[in-house]
């Protein structure tokens, strides 16, 4: 006894389930059809070009198996009249032909076929065809998955992204709040700032307040990094250093009802590194000058901590720097700190920038550094403190090429008039 080979079973579980029969051959059509559904496909018949196209304007086919010969409508015209019609998903089409030459071939490609076979079929064949198409039609369904789910990603993405932004912008319009007074007049001496984040918000932060006793406080702060965790540290010691609160003021302490008096710089510097290594713990940490300016003798007493050398601009343009750099608050819990004294002279200005100042980069590369931003205040130097204030924004946005600040770029300039000019 014979063994017979066991019946394979239907293909119809993949991608392609509907196939369209175009035959002019009745005959040719009911063998095509009757091969298709013994493989488990759903198959619709058509005699002409015309009535195919009726048949996939009505459905939606997944496989389109069409003579090449036919009269009206040619295989290659219903090919071409297939490719143009709108649908969600590729459709596979196969043309049916009993020619061999290879120019027709290449002519049925560039019209859109993606396969040939010759008639007679061989079933055997048309199931290996077909399942080739629906490896295909399988793997541009994934592909075409794949990229509406990146589609709505992205949208989504996009969508919150544009929350963020409107978040963020709110968050710099707060943030320079924190900062009310651009410049402030006070009789001996006037103050003036420049503030310009890199982004959004920024780490940066300048301001001055009255100690009470005859003396002006000036500050210049960097946060380590540019983002929203940064503004945020900005924002709590902006309330830390601020004369509209005294009693919540680190720099002063209460001597009486109403009262009170000034912290040595170097006290304030380790309270603040002790509040971040302890209170805050936080892996944020932050450079800063802070400086106390005697208005009716000039003398300065500073605590310098990580933050580039403070520079005094003469009337005569003349640049000094004074400073021993020392350690940024928040990253040692036993950290020292000490004052710096020196003396301004009337018409001197003293200068606390951050360091986006003298990193600043031109076109190719080059950081201003000290030197360059000591050219760039001798330049300026018979410059009102304001128009000063205006004119190193100018300048380091020259010296950039207009390119975006790589960095947070803060400066707050004292200009010491003198105990005469009250």
């Amino acid at each position: 006894m014979l063994n017979r080979p066991a019946p394979r079973p239907p293909v119809a579980d993949g991608v392609i389930r509907r196939v369209l029969v175009v035959d002019d051959s009745r005959a040719q059509r009911r063998m095509l059809v009757g091969t298709l559904t013994r493989l488990g496909f759903d198959v619709i018949e058509a005699a002409t070009g015309e009535d195919a196209l009726g048949v996939l304007s009505a459905h939606d086919i997944d496989l389109v198996l069409s003579d090449w010969m036919m009269p009206g409508m040619t295989g290659l015209d219903l090919c071409r009249r297939f490719r143009a019609l709108p649908r969600d998903h590729y459709g596979y089409f196969i043309l049916l032909t009993s020619k061999n030459e290879k120019g027709a071939v290449a002519e049925g490609l560039d019209i859109g076929a993606d396969d040939f076979l010759t008639k007679p079929v061989n079933p055997d064949e048309l199931r290996a065809r077909i399942a080739a198409g629906d490896r295909i039609l399988r793997m541009e369904r994934e592909l075409t998955e794949k990229n509406r789910l990146v589609v709505a990603t992205l949208d989504e993405m996009s969508a919150l992204y544009d929350a963020l932004d409107r978040d963020l912008i709110e968050a710099r319009r707060m943030q320079q709040a924190l900062v009310r007074e651009r410049f402030r007049d006070y009789g001996t001496a006037c103050v003036a700032l420049v503030l310009k984040p890199s982004g959004h918000v920024g780490g940066d932060l300048a301001g001055s307040f009255a100690t009470g006793d005859g003396r002006i406080a000036i500050y210049a702060i960097d946060v380590s990094g540019h983002g929203v965790a940064s503004a945020l540290l900005t924002a709590r010691l902006a309330g830390y250093l601020s004369d509209g609160a005294p009693a919540q003021n680190i720099a002063l302490e209460a001597v009486g009802p109403d009262r009170y008096r000034v912290k040595p710089p170097h006290a304030v510097a380790g309270a603040l590194n002790r509040l971040m290594v302890s209170d805050l713990k936080s892996d944020l940490y932050f450079t800063m000058t802070l400086a106390y300016v005697d208005q009716a003798t000039g003398r300065v007493e500073m605590a310098q901590c990580g933050h580039p050398n403070p520079a005094v601009l003469s009337p005569s343009g003349a640049v000094t720097f004074h400073g021993k750099g020392g350690l940024p608050i928040g990253l040692i819990s036993d950290a020292v700190y000490e004052t710096v004294v020196f003396t301004l002279s009337p018409g001197d200005r003293l200068l606390l920038y951050s360091d986006g100042v003298t990193e600043c980069r031109d076109a190719a590369g080059r950081e201003l550094e000290e030197a360059g931003f000591a050219r760039l205040l001798s330049r300026n130097a018979g410059l009102g403190v304001e128009t000063l204030a205006e004119a190193i924004a100018w300048d380091l946005d020259r010296h950039a090429g207009g390119q975006a600040p790589h960095n947070d770029i803060s400066c707050v300039i004292l200009d010491y008039r003198g105990p005469n000019a009250r």
